[in-house]
């Protein structure tokens, strides 16, 4: 079976699970999910749909999440539209006709929509949004950052060298273009206008300029004055879309969007922003040089809950400020520890219950994408489910953090060139300020120490009597597969897992 073929299958495969062509109102995809807008939620056959191959698990929030991880995601979404759009309109109209099972899914897609639709959680979500499309060209850019790295300093090809510099800068260089555009389009304002005051942002010229006393530098305010441009910009149009008259609205609107947001941007959010961003560096730079072992042991042990509760997107301005300025977020290489916690976590699990071949199956076959860092099959397929071995695999991933925290308190600092992946698949966009070997060490040794913390705290602690002796059973002749919670979105990942197998039904912790 040809490639084409075998994602025009799984495609196949997920349609009628989700309720047909008719029960969809949107689909788009992330790194490693293919997200559906879906009309009536209850035709959707959860188990049948967790139960095939290439599907890693299910999540909801405002939209509903099919786990197919990177690279087939994006190629199983167009698949998928293909479908859709060769779908007889009259089988849509049929499928989307009946009153009641519409008022049906609209009850429960409004109750699982007020229960994640906070207004900080909303806001996350937008800024989670406007980043999460760029994050490919970060890693594509940051590879070719390191390999340059190492290329300069072997002396190889000294006429690449440049070259490589030049693709891997190129986007980093007007970064901020894109996060405006996509604030406006986000937020609900016309996108190119959002990408042109932004694009003063990056802009030679503004050099020129002397702001409170101080000449402004390109690139001053980075993505965060990016992004405060574009939405000023977006209520700005908004504004003139309300009291310019229609037949003048073509001229005046952009015009004036550009030209008040520009000004401001200028004269006030570049000065600003730069002052937040380099407020953002600097700190991140003295947290882990004074308190580097604290706090990441803090930040490794707090991610999982984090990501559990979505607030994670927060970071993703954050890491990309970092990137901006030094090269490399340090913060990346401690918040994939918790991705080592949670692997040690689940082959402790993997010891603790040797007669349920259930548990097992679904650790063997999610273990080997869990090293890569996709966590989604072990978390909602075996830790999360059980309860305390969630809470052990967030003490493997805090003494992981920690670990690289402290060298960053001796000097060291292990950082990332782009955001997404974790595990082993950081390994080719690790940067620092010492050799690269050094750097290598020192993250291998935060995921061993994950690895090796999070299986003894598990294995020791992970397990209350009751839990081993409602959980060491045999599972061959019946099994329920375990219901993880619905939760905000997880950490992003980029390699898929095999087909995680059933298990048994949640405990109490």
């Amino acid at each position: 079976m040809s490639t084409d073929d075998k994602n025009r299958a799984i495609a196949a495969a997920i349609l009628p699970l989700v309720g047909g062509a008719g029960n969809i109102s949107s689909v788009a995809h992330c790194m490693t999910r293919l997200r559906l807008g879906l009309r009536d939620r209850s035709l959707v056959q959860d188990q049948a749909l967790k139960a095939l191959p290439a599907v890693m698990g299910v999540v909801e929030d405002d939209t509903y999440q099919v786990v197919l991880g990177p690279g087939t995601v994006a190629r199983v979404t167009p698949a998928l539209e293909a479908l859709i759009a060769e779908t007889p309109a009259a089988e849509v109209t049929a499928a989307t006709s009946a009153d009641d099972l519409a008022a049906q899914g609209a009850a429960i897609k409004a109750a699982q929509k007020a229960k994640n639709s906070t207004p900080f959680k909303l806001f996350l979500r937008k800024i989670a949004n406007i980043f999460v499309p760029l994050i490919p060209a970060l890693i594509g850019c940051g590879i070719i950052a390191g390999l340059n790295g190492l290329l300069i300093n072997l002396g190889w090809l000294p006429g690449i060298t440049p070259a490589l510099a030049a693709i891997a800068s190129g986007f980093m260089a007007l970064i901020a273009v894109f996060v405006g555009f996509n604030t406006a389009k986000e937020f609900g304002g016309t996108p190119i206008l959002g990408g042109a005051v932004a694009s003063i942002i990056v802009f030679a010229g503004v050099a020129k300029i002397e702001v409170f006393g101080q000449q402004l530098s390109p690139g001053q305010g980075g993505v965060l004055g990016a992004l405060g441009a574009a939405v000023l910009a977006v209520y700005v149009e908004k504004w003139c879309r309300r009291w310019v008259p229609e037949s003048l609205d073509v001229l005046v609107t952009p015009t004036l969007t550009v030209l008040i947001s520009g000004l401001a941007t200028i004269f006030g959010l570049m000065f600003v922003a730069g002052e937040i961003s380099q407020g953002i560096g600097d700190f991140a730079t003295w947290l882990l040089a004074h308190a580097g072992a604290g706090a990441g042991f803090l930040l490794g042990g707090l991610f999982l809950p984090l990501v559990m509760l979505g607030l994670h997107q927060a970071l993703i301005p954050i890491h990309t400020t970092l990137i901006e300025q030094q090269g490399f977020t340090v913060l990346l290489p401690i918040l994939a520890m918790a991705g080592a916690g949670q692997v040690g976590a689940a082959m402790a699990v993997y010891r603790k219950l040797p007669r349920n071949g259930s548990i097992r199956r679904t650790i063997k076959s999610a273990l080997p994408a869990g090293f890569l860092g996709v966590g989604e099959p072990l978390i909602y397929g075996v830790s999360l489910p059980l309860g305390r071995p969630f809470i052990t695999a967030c003490i493997g991933g805090a003494f992981g953090g920690g670990f690289i925290g402290l060298f960053n308190m001796l000097g060291t600092q292990v950082g990332s060139t782009a955001i997404g992946p974790s595990g082993w698949a950081l390994f080719p966009l690790l940067d620092g300020n010492k050799g690269l070997g050094e750097t290598i060490a020192i993250y291998a040794g935060g995921l061993l120490v994950g690895y090796v913390v999070g299986f003894l705290a598990t294995y020791f602690f992970g397990f209350s009597k009751e839990l081993i002796e409602e959980f060491n059973v045999d599972t061959e002749a019946e099994a329920a597969p375990l219901e993880p919670a619905t939760t905000t979105e997880p950490a992003q990942s980029p390699t898929p897992a095999p087909e995680p197998a059933p298990a048994p039904a949640p405990a109490k912790v």
